[in-house]
């Protein structure tokens, strides 16, 4: 059962990458460490809407909802720092669900049209509003003092915990009836259970995660811009998730500390950065459809097979 719950390669790696983030100070070694650790957190979030089958570009909207949200709730009125990750995750959510249930009734490329546009819309929305500083953005979101030396630890240990949450839900019954709509939605609907309402409050799942992951963002970079949530944020979460594997909520792991990390080698592309990111994907989708982790599982069971016919030649 607990294998079903917390795999140990989670567990594994996720304790590792904590006592790295405890021990490693301050300094790029920080800012790199924070930054893993939020990609991993929105990749996961838009993982989580594929399991309905959905491709949830509005993640990035989400995630900027709870920056946002994080911003205002630390700069203007002065609030403690996990009520502004309430915040954030809350305001998220909720208008997550007003948005899924006007547009979930969509499906394939048409939601993923919609969730675009509504990216597009939102951040359009942060430039022209003056009160949470327009196209410059919002400045001095800074984490506790308290916090001071910890804030990678911190943050390693939330994003952690809703992994551990989000991969809870998808093995609970509830993930399964997601698994099923994917599948065959009319099928699910045949024996009494309202799928639109489902994709709804799994849509507000995720994006109750992207607004902590919003939020951790802001308190990590202390300042944000519309520009940091545009659709692009999307496209690279798409590509963290091919790289890695849909399959396992690992993928969402390996995928975005990968490309993460071979991304800083990309940025001396300069204006051709994004082209790495797609190639990333093409590749992937081409050479491995499983991602790493499907290309772990074949290794893995290859080896498995070549061990077993070796035996009875000993």
């Amino acid at each position: 059962m607990a294998k079903s719950l917390l795999t140990p390669a989670i567990a594994s790696v996720g304790l590792v990458v904590l006592a790295a983030s405890l021990l490693q100070g301050g300094g790029l070694a920080a800012s790199l460490v924070l930054w893993l650790a939020v990609n991993v957190l929105i990749t996961a979030s838009f993982r989580f809407v594929t399991l309905i089958g959905e491709l949830n570009f509005a993640v990035a909207g989400f995630v900027g909802l709870g920056a946002y949200m994080a911003g205002v709730g630390s700069v203007t009125f002065n609030w403690p720092f996990l009520l502004t990750l309430v915040a954030s995750a809350v305001f998220a959510g909720l208008i997550s669900l007003v948005f899924g249930y006007i547009t979930l009734r969509a499906k394939g490329p048409y939601f993923m049209l919609i969730s675009f546009a509504f990216t597009e819309v939102i951040r359009m929305i942060y430039t022209k509003t003056e009160a949470i500083g327009g196209s410059s953005g919002m400045l001095g979101i800074f984490p506790p003092a308290y916090l001071d030396g910890y804030l990678p630890a911190l943050v390693v240990a939330v994003v952690l915990a809703l992994l551990w949450a989000l991969w809870f839900i998808e093995k609970s019954d509830f993930g399964k009836v997601l698994v099923a709509i994917r599948n065959n939605d009319a099928i699910v609907e045949t024996v009494g259970i309202n799928v639109h309402l489902t994709k709804v409050l799994c849509l507000g799942v995720s994006s109750f995660v992207a607004g902590i992951a919003g939020a951790l963002l802001a308190y990590s970079n202390n300042v944000i811009s519309p520009g940091d949530f545009g659709f692009l944020l999307a496209v690279y979460a798409l590509a963290y998730l091919k790289v890695g594997g849909e399959s396992h909520i690992m993928g969402a792991v390996v995928g975005a500390i990968v490309l993460t990390l071979l991304g800083q080698f990309a940025l001396s592309f300069g204006p051709y950065e994004h082209i790495f990111y797609g190639a990333a994907i093409v590749i992937s989708v081409l050479l491995m459809p499983g991602g790493l982790i499907g290309l772990g599982r074949h290794l893995n069971k290859r080896t498995r097979g070549l061990t077993a016919a070796a035996k009875p030649q000993a």
